[in-house]
């Protein structure tokens, strides 16, 4: 697939496809570290509960068909997968929020295996400001700013309380950041030229109950 192909491909992409292709990735990996030569779009339905037309037009959208009666060469699937995700590149981020959730991200090693490498946190707290967290040292908040510039790094994660998120945000934004993952359930606004994500683990978990209190509601009037 030539860069030209490549930059379409991303435009067009649809975000469903593009939260697809990593549950792909994922189990291509395990099938590769197996040795496993071939996989077929049904085996992956199966494995993934995802229909196999589907798996077979996501993969489409990255010029990538597999062979009739056999399948996807599962190597070669990975490589492509982990490249289209820029996965296999390493991208580095600051932190923003040293407490209990930034602590664990800064201590999740699986990020670094899907590219994002934090170089540094930072926070307002004296208690640890100054420490590490691993190997990440943590900062001042006030001095994002400077190491930004002397260190180029162009993604942030937030993971502070909500009250403080969008101010964060715009110090973020005046520093050149041009990429944000919220962790926060503040939906923070940014400028269409900076790239935002939200995942909010609190929305997730607000889901889940809800949707146990219906299943046992409708439990209850099956009998």
């Amino acid at each position: 697939m030539n860069d030209n192909a490549r930059h379409i491909t991303r435009d067009m992409l649809p975000e469903p496809t593009l939260r697809r292709l990593p549950w792909y990735l994922a189990y291509v990996k395990m099938l590769d570290s197996k040795h496993e030569e071939y996989v077929s779009s049904t085996q992956i339905a199966k494995r993934l509960n995802v229909d196999a037309s589907q798996i077979a037009k996501d993969l489409s959208f990255l010029n990538i068909k597999g062979k009739t009666r056999i399948g996807y060469e599962v190597h070669p699937l990975t490589k492509a997968l982990n490249e289209f995700l820029g996965f296999k590149h390493r991208h580095n981020a600051f932190l923003i929020g040293a407490g209990s959730l930034g602590s664990a991200l800064m201590r999740d090693l699986g990020l670094m295996q899907y590219g994002l490498n934090i170089v540094a946190a930072f926070d307002i707290n004296p208690d640890i400001v100054g420490k590490n967290v691993g190997d990440i040292p943590i900062y001042d908040f006030a001095e994002l700013p400077a190491r930004q510039r002397s260190s180029g790094v162009a993604i942030a994660v937030i993971a502070v309380p909500s009250q403080n998120a969008q101010e964060v945000a715009n110090t973020l934004i005046e520093s050149n950041i041009k990429a944000i993952w919220n962790f926060t359930p503040y939906r923070i606004k940014v400028p269409r030229n900076v790239v935002l994500q939200n995942t909010s683990i609190y929305s997730d978990l607000a889901i889940m109950y809800n949707r146990m209190e219906a299943s046992a509601n409708n439990n209850i009037l099956r009998k």
